[in-house]
């Protein structure tokens, strides 16, 4: 009897013990997921407000990799969050990546809810891909209301309508949104290539049209920061649904409406009709988002947008990033219809020449690299072995000194080119500097402004694509162009094309044995520099040149930018037997560039 009793104690003790160790187990897991889910306030992934996100997807294979990536990278649970996502009316692949992408997500998200419409390409009333067409706006009216009946159905507690060219940045976005507990509130985001364009409005007429208000810039500008009411937001919108007023939110005209038939003035006005308030918060820097595209652009005019964008942040040295297991076909590496594109770049520069490279991938550019002649390894001994004395009378406008080694090495630089071009009888080439930062729409302008320029002047020279241009009031365009310009006197070699009648006029002045800076030389060329006494040292000065307007590229950097660096200017002056001038105090370094 005592053995039994024994027995049921050690049987009891054991179960007692098995229960304390499943419940501790239990504990130490939950206390696992309460840190792994902790986040704002102290809220656990479990408590977070749910969120409804739709999603409008047409013709934008071009851009999903990339808004995708930045959409998975938000810093909220994804169990929290449910997937209403539809697509029409694509003519290019956009249906099949975000099949590709939930195919990776679908375990992650509450729920995903996907309807593709493959059965056309393109609207019966116009079948261009831009094109705001009376059936369109009415089909984006329908899916827009049909999303927000969806997440009321959904008692989810907030609805995010998200246009699918819009980059969330900043992986808190959402959480920032949903802590101001605003009605309706939006994100401000930076425009790709506006710096005006925004997702928000501070004025709108009774007729439904945008007003520029006093309150705009400051905004957009971050001169005022925090969240302001304002009529309008789009694009990227959050709305709070617990709230029983947003239930009275609407794609549907209001009463009385007499204004555009468009989705975000309707959604405007039914906002303004029930008493609603709109905000826009620019607290902190959200993303970017594209401008709208015009009825006539392509879908190849909206990646050049697109491209922008990503060279900015090559130069920024955050290259944006995408999904690594959707298939992005690689540009094709061109020459773009000239014989050679050259990169000058110095070899202890190796991180501008893997920006240019990166840039001139994103181009589909095919150049070639020239390892610049490095102003620090000249000396007066190399210079006179090569025939080279300074202009007689030069002395650099601003500071009065003898050129700079760096400046004669970065003409140089040019001069071989030029010799190349000769040498490979070259019709017309690009050359490029390190240090360029491409403006938006490159590829379509540089067509554009050749078709003008081999059709308005064929007997061209030279055509400036990037320089600092100095008189800006003499110049003129040429006349039956509306892309190109005469030059006046101009610094700056940025990016140039090049003829090889061009080249030969530039050679055959023998300009090492008169040597001034390569961007004081071209003015001289064709005869728009202000210093009569150093031209009259060259003749003739036939060069035909014009430059493109506005101008295709800039500098990375500006004097006195964080960032800016110059090799030209950072160097020893030349010395006294190869400049022909005294040096002393006159001589000493100092940049043209603050002029």
């Amino acid at each position: 009897m005592a053995d039994h009793t024994w027995m049921l104690i050690v049987i009891k003790l054991s179960l007692l013990f098995v229960v304390i160790v499943l419940r501790s187990s239990s504990l130490i897991a939950a206390d696992e997921e309460t840190v792994k889910g902790q986040s704002d306030g102290g809220r656990t992934d479990a408590k977070q407000p749910t969120v409804f996100v739709a999603m409008l997807v047409r013709n934008k294979a071009h851009i999903l990799p990339w808004f995708l990536h930045y959409f998975e990278k938000l810093d909220y649970p994804k169990n929290r969050m449910r997937l209403w996502i539809r697509s029409d009316h694509n003519q290019d692949n956009s249906a099949a990546i975000v099949q590709e992408w939930l195919s990776h997500v679908k375990d992650e998200y509450s729920g995903i809810d996907f309807v593709d419409d493959p059965s056309t390409k393109r609207y019966d009333d116009n079948g261009a891909p831009f094109s705001w067409s009376e059936e369109h706006m009415k089909k984006v009216l329908e899916l827009r209301q049909a999303a927000l009946d969806e997440a009321r159905r959904s008692w989810a507690d907030f609805l995010l309508m998200v246009d699918v060219d819009n980059f969330l940045l900043n992986s808190m976005v959402l959480r920032d949104l949903i802590r101001e507990d605003r009605l309706v509130i939006a994100p401000m985001f930076n425009a790709s290539v506006s710096e005006h364009y925004s997702n928000f409005w501070c004025g709108m007429d009774s007729r439904g049209y945008y007003i520029r208000t006093a309150d705009y810039v400051p905004i957009l500008k971050w001169e005022r920061r925090g969240v302001f009411e304002v009529p309008v937001v789009h694009s990227t919108v959050l709305v709070q649904l617990r709230n029983p007023a947003t239930k009275l939110l609407s794609y549907h005209p209001p009463p009385g409406y007499t204004a555009a038939i468009d989705d975000i003035i309707i959604f405007a006005h039914s906002a303004k009709h029930y008493g609603i308030p709109f905000h826009i918060m620019n607290r902190d820097f959200y993303g970017y988002m594209l401008i709208p595209m015009e009825e006539h652009d392509t879908l190849e005019d909206e990646d050049e947008q697109f491209m922008h964008l990503k060279l900015e942040y090559i130069i920024l040295e955050q290259p944006l990033e995408r999904l690594h297991y959707i298939d992005v076909p690689e540009r094709p590496l061109t020459k773009l219809g000239f014989d050679e594109i050259y990169l000058i770049n110095l070899e202890r520069r190796p991180d501008r020449r893997q920006k240019m490279l990166a840039s001139f991938q994103e181009l589909g550019i095919n150049a070639t690299i020239i390892n610049a002649v490095d102003g620090k390894k000249l000396n007066d001994s190399y210079l006179l072995s090569l025939g080279i004395s300074m202009l007689q009378g030069y002395a650099d406008p601003y500071h009065g000194r003898a050129m700079t080694m760096g400046e004669v090495g970065c003409f140089l630089s040019h001069y071989l080119i030029w010799q190349d071009i000769i040498s490979k009888n070259h019709r017309k080439i690009i050359v490029f500097e390190d240090d360029v930062r491409f403006r938006p729409y490159f590829l379509l302008k540089l067509h554009y402004m050749m078709k003008e320029a081999e059709s308005a002047m064929p007997n061209w020279d030279l055509i400036y694509l990037g320089r600092k241009r100095l008189r800006i009031d003499e110049e003129n365009y040429v006349r039956g162009t509306d892309s190109l310009v005469w030059p006046h006197y101009s610094y700056w070699t940025l990016s140039y094309i090049l003829s090889y009648e061009g080249a030969l006029k530039l050679i055959q002045q023998q300009p090492l044995g008169k040597l001034l800076p390569v961007d004081e030389y071209l003015p001289i060329m064709f005869d728009k520099h202000p210093e009569t006494d150093w031209k009259e040292k060259f003749h003739p000065r036939t060069l035909v040149a014009l430059s493109a307007y506005p101008l295709l590229v800039e500098p990375t950097h500006y004097t006195g930018e964080v960032g800016y660096f110059t090799d030209t200017d950072n160097s020893p002056v030349i010395g006294e037997i190869v400049s022909g001038m005294k040096v002393g105090l006159s001589a000493h370094q100092g940049s043209r560039e603050e002029l």
